[in-house]
């Protein structure tokens, strides 16, 4: 998507809220995702053996997290505390910050923006990997799924208007930048704009077709884009 909507955008922001697995960290670059979910699939099964049937296959935890939801509170918080406890552990062997990601955080940072983390991820594993690459002051707010609450993930707006509370900004002055359409959509029903990280080549039509308000395959372009454009007045 050209430059010149990611510079109106950038204009228009003045807090930078950034989805962690996929724009800042490939989560389980080191740890597969598939075996955490194999892993929370026999958790689930020795609390409720129908659910633990549906779970099985299904190779993404964040899935077998809300599946849990119809397992009632002591399921949920058996494999929420799983998952958190695998996230923790995957981002130690995760490898380096995605390409561009660190610039796209110091440019916000350094341009004056808010700058806020909001995951489905926990927040345990988000801050032990900002600790772990010295990145954690260019954060001013982590928001990590809710304990507890996988109904409260994105796409649900939850976590985003919590942060914009935090951060004192009004959401229509946020900007999300995240890979999944959830993402596009969480922002779309808090009132905020998104860009689409189509890190993936399948990814660029179902952001754009959920409604980002722009498209990048690289980090770097929305670090160029927030260091060039001087953020909104308050």
């Amino acid at each position: 998507m050209g430059s010149n909507k990611l510079a109106e955008i950038a204009g228009a922001t003045n807090g930078v809220l950034f989805d962690f697995d996929g724009p800042i960290c490939d989560v389980f670059a080191g740890r597969p995702a598939p075996g955490v979910a194999r892993e929370l699939t026999e958790v689930g099964t020795r609390h409720d053996a129908m659910l633990g049937g549906k779970a099985h296959g299904v190779d993404d935890p964040m899935e077998i997290l809300r599946l849990a939801d119809q397992g009632g509170e002591p399921v949920i918080r058996a494999i929420e505390e799983s998952l958190t406890k695998a996230e923790v552990s995957a981002v130690k062997v995760a490898g380096p910050p995605v390409p561009g990601a660190v610039a796209a955080l110091e440019a916000a940072h350094s341009s004056g923006r808010k700058v806020a983390i909001v995951s489905n991820n926990s927040t345990a594993c988000v801050r032990a990997f900002l600790m772990q690459h010295g990145l954690r002051y260019l954060v001013h707010e982590v928001i990590g799924r809710a304990a507890y609450r996988p109904d409260l993930m994105k796409p649900d707006p939850h976590s985003l208007l919590l942060v914009a509370a935090q951060l004192r900004v009004h959401p229509h002055n946020c900007t999300l930048i995240g890979d999944s359409v959830t993402d596009v959509e969480a922002a779309r029903a808090a009132g905020a704009m998104s860009i689409g990280f189509a890190n993936k080549s399948h990814k660029g039509i179902a952001l754009t077709e959920a409604g980002a308000d722009a498209v990048v395959t690289d980090m770097t372009t929305v670090a160029d884009a927030l260091a060039s454009s001087p953020k909104p007045r308050a």
